[in-house]
């Protein structure tokens, strides 16, 4: 019994593993690569160049791979989306081509939980096990670390990059670089702690939280200048990976921090 509904149009040049479940009405373009064992509901739509992974779940009427929204962007130009293995994508879900103002390259890694009407936009760098809570809105050339959570309706501004491990709560708007382990709410979004839960449930000793409490005590409790803070870093980073890991997102920061 055939796994692609009768419906579903699906151009000859897609190239889909046999084990791919299509629903009714979905519609496939050229140049989209689909692996093993992805569910592809109904009404869905994917673009070209775009390749997919292995065991993913993409829900009604997502749109993938479609042209960006930047003004600048054409169909016919070399951009394209990589969708990793193991995400869930759950209805109305829009992920969109890169441009050519960089590598032209939309990138969504693994086993990421991606809820109803999530928006990805041009160029964005998506990590793995992440959660982007319903409404989630990433405009361009946004970069997500790995094992992030966005509250429903989080909205973040271009260029912006949000850290490791870090939280927003819901309708945080992000206007500035997130570090990781990082709690933020509020509009504009405003550092309120630590992500000390979502630590613990990934491993993290109770030493490695307080390392991370002691460096968000330094960026954002002493009142320091930014190169007295970086300084203090570097030396808790010696007994700490975790405080390295937040120094060198410091320090690679374009749009400064979140404050």
């Amino acid at each position: 019994m055939s796994r692609i509904h009768p419906t579903a149009v699906i151009d000859p040049a897609a190239e889909l593993d046999g084990s791919v479940e299509v629903g009714p009405y979905t519609v496939i373009d050229a140049g989209v690569q689909v692996g093993a064992d992805t569910w592809i509901g109904p009404h869905v739509v994917l673009r070209g160049p775009m390749t997919i992974g292995r065991d993913n779940r993409i829900f009604q009427f997502c749109s993938l791979g479609e042209i960006s929204q930047d003004k600048s962007a054409r169909r016919e130009d070399a951009t394209r989306v990589e969708i990793g293995n193991g995400n869930t994508i759950r209805e109305y879900v829009t992920i969109q081509r890169g441009t050519l103002k960089e590598q032209g390259l939309t990138r969504v890694g693994d086993d990421n939980w991606i809820m109803a009407q999530a928006h990805i936009a041009h160029d964005c760098m998506i990590g793995s096990q992440t959660i982007l809570a319903n409404g989630t809105t990433l405009a361009g050339h946004v970069t997500i670390e790995d094992h992030v959570g966005l509250g429903g309706y989080t909205l973040v501004h271009q260029f912006c990059r949000v850290g490791a491990h870090a939280y927003t709560g819901g309708g945080a708007v992000v206007l500035r670089d997130l570090p990781p382990f990082v709690i933020a709410e509020g509009q504009p979004a405003r550092p309120r702690g630590i992500n000390t839960e979502g630590l613990k449930r990934r491993g993290f000793t109770a030493e490695d939280i307080e390392a991370i409490k002691d460096a968000y005590k330094a960026i954002y409790l002493s009142g320091a200048l930014m190169s007295e803070v970086k300084q203090r870093l570097a030396e808790m980073a010696k007994g700490s990976a975790h405080v390295g890991r937040m120094l060198a997102f410091i320090e690679s920061s374009k749009r400064a921090l979140s404050r």
